[in-house]
């Protein structure tokens, strides 16, 4: 697993506890995917949780802060440097998962696999 995957980039700003960005809308690479549930910002630890509402059936995944490329606050927009369908085959989210030590690895081992990618 990458160290830094659970990281939000230097070039993403804003992402300090005060920031609350529940509700935005996600942009994968190749449009809209959902809308943020629940973001964290704890040092190497922290995620986006995505409910992707109908487009696949109301699943919510957690992405890690990495894949976090741009957070536009006028627009309330987070832009993600994964692909829709990347998106929707990653392990799937439920509240009950955070209990579980494997979730976290299996998410961290399904999104490190992928290249890192520079800001949009």
């Amino acid at each position: 697993m990458t160290p830094d995957l659970w990281s939000y980039s230097d070039t993403v700003s804003g992402t300090g506890q005060q920031m609350d960005i529940a509700g935005y809308d996600v942009q994968a690479v190749d449009g809209k995917i959902g809308s943020v549930d629940e973001a964290t910002y704890e040092a190497g630890q922290s995620y986006i949780v995505v409910d992707t509402g109908p487009w696949i059936f109301g699943k919510k995944v957690m992405l890690p802060a990495s894949v976090v490329t741009r957070i536009d606050f006028q627009d309330r927009k987070v832009f993600v440097s994964r692909t829709k369908q990347e998106i929707k085959n990653a392990p799937e989210f439920h509240e009950t998962a955070m209990s579980d030590p494997g979730y976290r690895d299996r998410v961290g081992e399904y999104y490190g696999r992928f290249p890192r990618t520079s800001s949009m």
